[in-house]
């Protein structure tokens, strides 16, 4: 089956995104960077219990917010895992975590160039011969992790795009390929930039970087990082569902508000739509032990390798927008309250999440909720989340509602 319009990639994401790596979650998200344990604020349980609590702006069924590292901990929850018997939410219910699959994939990948396997610095065209449209400038595989790969957009027929929640439902069961997703890419068209030279988020780079992992690994991508990376660090809760469309054992389920405002259970849905941009699923928990050993020198990624994940591109290259560059290899970085977050933002249907953390691990943090509506809403979640973990506690003012 051809694959239908990826909406996730439409305007809710890219301002969802644009909004928390902007820095606009708090008046004083400009301010310089705060680095050390003396200036690190302290949690403001109230702000983090506020911004869990309030389902209504926007509608959402359910919400979960972990806190961690050296300065303090949290956990919290609200609203219901099912709606229809009313179970509340567990610490181990998974959900669906969407673009957070790509802090694996980009480990696994510089794991194998910890390894000598893979050359960064090589175009990905020499590990994929064949996959791309001949017209394309060579990109290399670097410029796949950090997104200034230039690719064009790819082109969908009016017929198969999803721009209502009943459309979207109606395709819950197809299958794609990843062929068949790269195939989207227009044969004829030019780069939309040199690569290299600026940056875009796209799912297509994470598409192709799942591929070179299966090319040199000769695993299916979700085995070669399970083998690399779940196992080894005990994340039980973590998986990569490719075409079965359910959430087994205990799990938040998701919900979309159909044109006529009825919510629809929108949980069971193939995910080879979204392969290795999108799929995993995971809990609060794993997350949060995912994140600490990812940055901690030896523990998933030697510590030269682990520095070259943090490294953005040169400062003349930047977003398409003319913003600056807000993507490294796998990460994105925001800076709210003063304080320096790297980590990754996620989004499926019905489903929301991010996984964040100071460099130094003094503050982790997990959030996963479950919106109703897929549109610009969305943001004031985000926004209430970002200052609220990172907000002095006794500090005036409040996130946006």
């Amino acid at each position: 089956m051809t694959p239908t319009f990826l909406s996730r990639r439409s305007l809710v994401g890219a301002t969802l995104t644009a909004a928390l790596l902007t820095g606009v979650a708090a008046p004083t998200a400009l301010a310089a960077p705060r680095t050390s344990a003396t200036t690190l604020p302290r949690l403001d349980t109230a702000a983090l219990r506020a911004a869990v609590s309030d389902l209504d702006h926007p509608q959402a069924t359910a919400a979960q917010l972990r806190v961690g590292g050296t300065a303090g901990s949290w956990y919290g929850t609200a609203g219901v895992a099912n709606r229809g018997t009313g179970a509340p939410i567990r610490q181990d219910d998974t959900f669906r975590a969407g673009s957070i699959t790509k802090m694996f994939v980009a480990a696994a990948v510089l794991q194998l160039s910890a390894e000598g396997r893979v050359d960064l610095d090589k175009p990905i065209q020499n590990y994929l011969p064949g996959v791309l449209p001949k017209s394309y400038a060579p990109i290399k595989a670097s410029q796949l992790l950090d997104h200034t790969s230039g690719l064009p957009s790819e082109v969908i027929p009016p017929s198969q795009q999803k721009n209502t929640p009943e459309q979207i439902l109606a395709h819950r069961d197809d299958h794609w390929t990843p062929k068949q997703i790269v195939a989207t890419l227009p044969g004829n068209a030019p780069m939309k930039f040199t690569p290299g030279t600026k940056q875009e988020y796209r799912g297509m780079n994470y598409v192709l970087a799942s591929m070179l992992l299966e090319k040199v690994t000769g695993k299916p991508y979700g085995k070669a990082i399970g083998d690399r990376i779940l196992r080894p660090l005990g994340l039980h809760h973590t998986s990569f569902p490719g075409n079965d469309p359910k959430l087994h054992g205990p799990h938040v389920h998701g919900y979309l508000a159909m044109s006529d405002g009825t919510l629809k259970d929108a949980t069971e849905y193939n995910q080879s739509e979204a392969w290795g941009e999108g799929e995993v699923i995971s809990t609060t928990g794993d997350l949060e032990r995912f994140i600490k050993a990812l940055f901690t020198p030896g523990k998933v990624l030697p510590k030269a390798t682990l520095n070259k994940m943090f490294e953005m591109p040169a400062p003349e290259v930047r977003m398409v927008d003319g913003t600056p560059a807000r993507y490294s290899k796998g990460l994105q970085t925001v800076t709210i309250n003063g304080v320096t977050l790297w980590g990754k933002t996620g989004e499926r249907y019905g489903y929301n999440s991010a996984v964040m953390a100071t460099r130094d691990l003094q503050r982790t943090a997990v959030y996963s909720w479950t919106p109703t509506h897929r549109d610009e809403s969305q943001i004031q979640m985000a926004l209430r989340m970002g200052d609220a973990i990172t907000k002095r506690a006794g500090a005036s003012g409040s996130a946006p509602r």
